[in-house]
Parts: C-alpha cells; structure tokens; sequence
C-alpha cells in the first residue's frame, strides 16, 4: 500500500494539515502546495439542548473526533508524519471549555457560542452604561454570544469551581485551546495558548495591546489564572505529541471565519468575505487600526503573522442561517435534505408575500436584540410550503444586506464585488438572491473550504512552506460569479418589507422572562 500512493498526482508531498473544531462537526483537510484538498476526513458531534436557549458540547467527545479525523484524512491520504510539515487549527469560535489542569477532564459540558444563558449575566455586567461598557478596549457589545461571560457562569455554577481556579488547577479555552493543549500533550506538557483572533472573542483582551484586560477581568470576576497565553495566529506553539502526525509542529490557529478571511486571501484594506454556514459572518480586513463601529457590527482581530504587524477586521454576525434550513428539515420535516430547499423554492417565482426572520436566539449584527424571537410575516391562504422555503432563502440575502449597508456607514468603503464560501454556497438560487439584494457580484473560489485553507495557509506561512501572502494570493482561483439581474424598484420594496418583518421579531422577550 505505501509505495502505490507516489504515482497519484499529488507525489509525496509535501504537505499541510488543518483541523477544522467546528460547531457540528470536526474535520481533517491535507492540503498541498498549490493549496488543492488531498484528504478530507470528517465527524460530527452531538449537540445538548439542556434547555431552550442552551446549547452545550462534550469537549472530550470532541477531542476524541478530532484524534479520529486527523487518524482517517492521514490514511486517506496515504501518508506519513513525515509527509506533513505542520498542523493548523481552526475553530468554532466563543465555544467555552473549563478543564482540570491535572486530569485533563473538563469540568462541564462546553458552553456553545449560541448559548444565550448569559443574557441576564450581561445585563447585569451592563449596569448603567449598557451593552457597550467594554466596547472602546474589546471592540464587542456586551451580549451572551462571547466567552468571557460564559466562563463566569460556569465559576459561578458549578461546585466549587471558583476555589479550584483561584488556586490554578483550572484552564480556560475556546476550542483552539482546548486542541492544541491535547495535541501538545495535554496534562503531560501540554501548551495553554491561544492566538489574537480567539483571544479577541472572549471580551476580556484588549484590542490595542492584545493583552488580557486586568479591569475587565476584575469586572467579571475572572481570575487570571485561568487563561491561556495569547500568540500570533501564525507560529510554532508546539510539536504533536503522540497519533500518527506525532512529532509536527503545530503552527497556526484562528478562530472560523478569521480563518476563511485569510483563506480567500483578503490580505488587502477593504476586501470582504460572507461565510455561510450554521451562521453566516461577513469580515472585511480594514488594515493596521481598529475601526469603532457605530452601526451594530463587531470590531476583531482579522489575523496576525508571527510578529508582523496585526490586522483588523470588521465583522457582521447571522446567528441562523444553515441552521435555518435544517430547522425546516429537522423540526418541521418540509424538506428530506439541506439540498432540497432550493429545489423547492425553485417552483415559485418569489415569496408569495412571505418574510421569514429566524431570530431564534435573538438579532445579531446589526441589532444585538437578544429579546428577538423568530418570526415567519405576511401570511395568507395563498402561501405554500415553497413560498416559505423562497422565504428561508431571503432570510439569509437580506441578512447579509444588512450587514454590508452597516460595513459601508463604519469603513466608508464600498462594496464592490462579496467573496463567498461555506457549505451554503453550493446553492445557486441562494447566490443569485444575494447578488440580486446586494446589487453586486458575487464570488466563490474553486476551493470552498477556505476555513481550513485559510488554518492551512497561516501553518505553512509559519514553516516557510509558503513563502509570503503574494504566493497565496496566486493560488486563488474563481470558480463561480453571480452578477445581479433584479429590478431596483423591486429590491426596494422588498427590503422595506424585510425591515419591517424585523421589527416584528422584537421585544417577543420581556425582562421577567
């Protein structure tokens, strides 16, 4: 068998592997030079519903897929260790883990980035200033999506937590960390890190510094002791330690879409991606200085190569997107598969006057309204299951339109053309919706998985198998571009009608609640 893979057309190698942590599944990707998908292995997790509006992980679970994937998309592949110059990482982000340091066993569940447990926490935390007390230093309105929060609720939660932490036998990490410090060795010399872009998620960095934040620390009574140590999303943290990729260097990590930023090669000031998945996050890059958003979008670290300088990114989050659609699937059985919907909507020529918010765990970008609850507007008789499915695909369209009308007011830049990836995108009438609503084209590369490309890129950046971001620059090829075809007078109207489904959606919560 091991002399019978050099004849295939990817030789020896060699090559980069990415772990993709993410919300349902974990996955695989080798990579080779010409940034081409040699192996894929992938496995999905189980999703714990303690509650409405809980959302949970098994974190050992997870760690066992990840062991499991990397084990298969070697074997795919045909290789070896030595095949393989470095290990990128990528992640769901805000996804919160507590484990012991000394037993390697998480302390609870993992407390999803969905999750909206935090709500009251965060109001709380607001006190008189409201969601935006650690905007200026985190770049993040105070809502339950991020970790810093959750990691409080577990201290304040589970028994005796809080002691156990004081005393530094509790380690903190979004899921980059939680992988990296097994990968390392876990309780046997396991490195606790974490880079920029994650560290950027949890509102307790400072966006200036890149340092945690003692104050807000202090404010949410989160002791330091926990936390990893914060790197650059490009660099050696540490080698493997044991499994069939033992001995290689573990090179890059990035929160998702951060990651998908640098794998559609948005090295320059004002390139922009939308990623659609179980959520949809647009980023544009906006160079070297944080941009304050006064529109509803998030200010993040985009990426940062070893000790260049770091770049920012503007960020606009969907909760529900992908998920939108296997919610039709799943809960209400109108379609057998995710594909299915575009057939279906397909056989109707628009909504039938139909607007679907899916504000299941409240508005994102650019609203925050986590009193929000989904809402399907415009009802009649006339309306079919087709018209809803038409409907679910607006959802998404409008959604991004949103967010690029805000990304404009805050950057002053022009969209001018969307680059898209993600498991959504295979969707034509989806893509076209969204050209139509955004009145630009719209693009997707011959490689859709740019999450684990852009873990992929950042590794090999880190080992010099790539010799700068201009070779990976060249390695990106189109595949695929929508150009829009709507009349303007309709999108207008329609887009009022969306705005006002949205309003619809909000307060459903009241504060007793």
């Amino acid at each position: 068998m091991s002399d019978t893979h050099s004849t295939s057309s990817h030789g020896h190698g060699p090559f980069i592997a990415a772990i993709d942590q993410g919300t349902t599944s974990s996955r695989c990707i080798v990579f080779d030079k010409d940034g081409r998908i040699v192996s894929v292995d992938q496995k999905e997790h189980e999703q714990i519903f303690p509650k409405p509006g809980w959302v949970e992980h098994d974190a050992a679970e997870i760690w066992t897929n990840v062991q499991q994937v990397v084990d298969g998309a070697v074997q795919k592949a045909g290789i070896t260790a030595d095949d393989v110059r470095a290990i990128g990482i990528t992640n769901q982000r805000e996804t919160t883990v507590l484990w012991d340091k000394n037993t390697g066993e998480p302390v609870h569940n993992a407390i999803v980035w969905q999750d909206t447990r935090t709500d009251a926490l965060c109001k709380e935390l607001g006190r008189n200033v409201g969601q935006d007390r650690f905007r200026r230093e985190t770049g993040l309105p105070l809502a339950s999506y991020f970790a810093g929060p959750k990691i409080r609720w577990l201290l304040d939660n589970v028994e005796g937590l809080r002691e156990r932490a004081e005393r530094g036998e509790i380690l903190f990490g979004t899921m980059d960390s939680w992988v990296i410090w097994n990968l390392t060795g876990g309780v046997d010399g396991g490195h606790h890190v974490t880079d920029v872009t994650n560290a950027s998620r949890t509102m307790l960095m400072n966006l200036h510094s890149l340092e945690w934040d003692e104050k807000i620390l202090a404010s949410m009574d989160i002791p330091a002791a926990v936390l990893p140590e914060i790197k650059s999303s490009s660099e050696v943290y540490g080698h493997t330690a044991g499994g069939v990729l033992s001995g290689v260097p573990v090179a890059s990590a990035l929160g998702d879409q951060q990651a998908a930023l640098f794998g559609q090669t948005c090295f320059a000031q004002g390139e922009a991606k939308s990623t659609y998945g179980t959520g949809t996050f647009m980023l544009m890059n906006t160079g070297h200085e944080p941009v304050n958003s006064y529109n509803g979008l998030l200010t993040t670290v985009g990426y940062r190569i070893g000790d260049q300088q770091t770049v920012y990114a503007l960020e606009g989050s969907i909760a529900v997107t992908g998920s939108l659609v296997q919610w039709m699937r799943d809960q209400m059985g109108l379609i057998n598969s995710a594909a299915e919907i575009e057939t279906l909507a397909s056989t109707v020529e628009d909504n039938g006057g139909a607007y679907f918010v899916p504000a299941f765990s409240g508005l994102f970008a650019p609203y925050w309204r986590s009193d929000a609850r989904g809402v399907i507007a415009g009802l009649t008789r006339y309306v079919t299951k087709a018209h809803i499915a038409r409907a679910v695909l607006e959802a998404t369209a409008w959604q991004t339109r949103e967010i690029t009308d805000a990304m404009t007011k805050d950057s002053g830049v022009e969209l001018t053309a969307l680059k898209v990836d993600g498991g959504m995108t295979s969707n034509n009438l989806l893509m076209q919706t969204i050209s139509d609503f955004l009145d630009a084209p719209v693009v997707r590369p011959m490689v859709a998985e740019t999450t684990c490309l852009g873990a992929a890129y950042a590794a090999g950046l880190a080992v010099g198998f790539w010799s700068s971001t201009d070779e990976l620059r060249a390695n990106w090829r189109r595949a695929a571009e929508w150009t829009p075809r709507m009349d303007a007078a309709i999108r207008d109207r329609e887009y009022k009608n969306w705005l006002k489904a949205v309003e619809r959606t909000m307060g459903w919560l009241d504060d007793e609640s």
